[in-house]
């Protein structure tokens, strides 16, 4: 199994561009949000709790990130609640809103990626690796942990396996 630093590394050898960087603090968590939409139907209210696919591949998604790095994956597993939470919301709306929602996010998210893309003049990471459509969103966390000073080795263990390439 590829670590943390494997798999940061590899990612972000397709995001040296701080414009591309930028674009994925946005477009990213609108696609997390659009899929956790999609996914939230069908689904049942248990003991107050909203349960549906997304729950299911929440859960998932924080168990992998929880594996990697415990700190990582509590942050994940965080946000992925709040996702839940909103998808939860929208679910038991009307069809319309509930689509629409989830649709206008995927959309707009991912044309910003490819905006972020296009500055980069690299195609997106996934293409070449699936596994880049679930080390997006940790990317994201972990940019925005160095940009707040904190896991700087790893930056910098990152930052050292990219000169090397």
């Amino acid at each position: 199994m590829k670590t943390l630093l494997d798999h940061l590394s590899q990612y972000a050898a397709y995001h040296r561009d701080s414009r591309n960087i930028v674009t994925h603090f946005l477009g990213i968590p609108m696609i997390v949000l659009a899929v956790t939409i999609f996914l939230s139907r069908p689904g049942a209210l248990f003991g107050g709790t909203w349960l549906s696919p997304a729950s299911a591949v929440a859960l998932a998604a924080a168990l992998f990130y929880w594996r990697l790095d415990r700190r990582f994956g509590l942050v994940m597993a965080a946000l992925l609640g709040v996702c839940l939470w909103i998808s939860a919301g929208l679910a038991q709306q009307s069809t319309a809103t509930w689509l629409g929602w989830g649709t206008a996010l995927f959309v707009a998210g991912w044309i910003i990626q490819f905006i972020g893309h296009y500055y980069e003049g690299r195609k997106p990471a996934f293409i070449d690796d699936v596994t880049g459509l679930i080390i997006g969103p940790l990317f994201v966390v972990a940019e925005l942990a160095f940009l707040l000073g904190l896991r700087k080795p790893l930056q910098q263990a990152i930052e050292q396996r990219l000169a090397s390439l």
